[in-house]
């Protein structure tokens, strides 16, 4: 399992699965047979699709911006990083690009969501040579758009997640559960943490 590690690139989403639950991306690499698909997940997988139609035909208010080039699902991959994803929607300034990453969720952003999109600007900034300084969670229940500063701390985490994610897969052994037990009672995975519910 080291040398399929080393070899291969983790997932921007991972990033936020392991801030939030760190067992989530060890059942996805460790045993990988199990995962189940949620309505959940594909709701979410729809809404996105839906979402990008109507962000193509409205301003970029919700943004702070007045114009800028909206770049749709950009493909990023980071060999440094050790990272690839899928970004829903970049916005290219000409000093600056401006990343979106619309959720299905309500409320403010948690630590999870910020790493997440920490993850993309630094991907971005690789691919493009172009500084990300501000993110937005987009909220698609509200309509909202929630902004994130680009703050090195967040940066750090990132590097700080993606070791621990490697080490962990590496070493095949389970994490301990989240703090918070409430995460668990929505959780694909629910059933194989008998410790934690």
């Amino acid at each position: 399992m080291v040398a399929l590690m080393t070899a291969t690139l983790l997932e921007v989403t991972d990033v936020k699965q392991y801030v939030y639950c760190p067992r989530i991306p060890f059942y996805r690499y460790c045993l990988p047979a199990i995962r189940p698909v949620t309505y959940g997940m594909r709701a979410g997988i729809r809404s996105h699709e839906q979402e990008q139609r109507r962000e193509e035909r409205r301003s970029l208010r919700a943004y702070g911006l007045t114009s800028g080039q909206r770049i749709f699902e950009t493909q990023l991959r980071s060999e440094r990083l050790g990272l690839v994803g899928k970004l829903d929607m970049a916005v290219r300034l000409e000093r600056e690009v401006v990343v979106v990453d619309y959720k299905l969720s309500p409320g403010a952003a948690g630590m999870h969501f910020k790493a997440q999109l920490a993850a993309y600007a630094l991907l971005v900034e690789e691919a493009w040579g172009l500084p990300v300084q501000r993110a937005y969670l987009y909220h698609l229940p509200d309509r909202k758009a929630e902004e994130v500063l680009m703050t090195p701390q967040l940066r750090r985490r990132v590097g700080q997640v993606v070791k621990a994610m490697r080490t962990m897969v590496a070493a095949e052994r389970m994490p301990p559960p989240p703090a918070n037990r409430a995460r668990c009672v929505s959780c694909e995975f629910r059933r194989f943490c008998n410790d934690a519910v």
